[in-house]
């Protein structure tokens, strides 16, 4: 059984040509995944607005959302799943990564700033997500529906 397509918002945040990932699930679940910081939409707030909330729920840091850059979109139809996520460049506006952070919601773990280079080695999705990171030239603005795995 489907239900409605959960739309989320994800942060792009380059900084010192690094990238800031977070564990996609809490570690008890075991998963290495990792992805761009952001979540969910609450209703009757803005998409950049959504996005801010949960960057500092998820990080602890505050960032300026500038431009949309990507629009991925994943399922899992055994589940049910689909989520539709709109990845925007952002900018960090204040905060540091700290070890004695906690995601009030306790989803997210782990945090890390990661190279390009340190990429290749890692579990991470949307697999557009360097391309677009680091600005290629083919990079996508569309990700085509992919099944999620985890």
């Amino acid at each position: 059984m489907l239900r409605s397509v959960r739309l989320a918002a994800r942060a792009v945040l380059v900084h010192r040509d690094r990238l800031l990932l977070v564990n996609a699930w809490p570690e008890a679940k075991g998963s290495d995944l990792w992805c761009a910081p952001g979540g969910g939409v609450e209703a009757h707030a803005s998409l950049p607005d959504n996005l801010a909330r949960e960057v500092r729920e998820e990080t602890g840091l505050t960032v300026t959302v500038d431009a949309p850059c990507l629009v991925n979109e994943f399922h899992a139809p055994d589940r049910g799943f689909h989520q539709v996520e709109v990845f925007f460049r952002c900018r960090l506006a204040a905060g540091a990564l700290s070890d004695d952070w906690q995601d009030p919601e306790g989803v997210v773990t782990c945090r890390r700033w990661v190279t390009r280079d340190e990429m290749a080695g890692m579990n991470f999705r949307p697999e557009a997500l360097p391309k677009v990171a680091w600005m290629d030239r083919d990079a996508p603005t569309y990700d085509p529906l992919e099944l999620l795995i985890g």
